[in-house]
């Protein structure tokens, strides 16, 4: 867990303004028995989720990819090639959407924009953090280097089958 006090409480408003704007058909799927509150989701994330990530084509297509998703300070963090057809998307179209699921046991849906880092501060912050969770030098993986990326979410809900059974942290 990376989070603060303050970026729980972040993204708890951001979870309760999320299904504040939720329709009937989704309240009626994701109710107060089958949320995760911030600590709860945050202490769930904790380490590598599978994230399927959606990014859009310059004509307007929907493409989807697999990226390792970290959650780290209440957003989605990844990275990739830098010459991978996400990045061209995310920087061309930042308008993003992933997806955690893990069987019927939780679900984490994300839209936001994506901001895409492959020099400056923020991404030698981020390599380090690879570097250590992986315990390898990510940019030694890919010939072209890898770059990274965050989701500055907009939107994001998440369901539990049995969410009392979750910890909170």
């Amino acid at each position: 867990m990376h989070e603060t006090d303050e970026e729980i409480a972040d993204l708890q408003r951001l979870l309760d303004a999320s299904i504040g704007r939720a329709n009937s058909h989704l309240t009626g799927i994701v109710d107060d028995d089958h949320r995760l509150d911030a600590r709860q989701l945050v202490t769930e994330l904790t380490g590598m989720k599978v994230l399927v990530l959606a990014t859009v084509t310059a004509r307007g297509e929907p493409r989807t990819s697999c990226v390792d998703g970290h959650f780290v300070h209440g957003r989605w963090l990844f990275g990739t090639s830098a010459t991978a057809v996400k990045i061209k998307h995310m920087r061309a179209r930042p308008a993003v959407s992933a997806t955690h699921v893990d069987g019927e046991r939780v679900g984490v849906f994300t839209h936001g924009q994506a901001r895409v880092f492959s020099e400056g501060p923020e991404f030698e912050a981020h390599n380090a953090y690879f570097t250590e969770f992986y315990g390898s030098d990510p940019q030694t993986w890919d010939e072209a280097g890898v770059v990274y990326a965050t989701i500055d979410p907009g939107w994001m809900v998440s369901y539990a089958a049995d969410a009392a059974s979750f910890p909170r942290g």
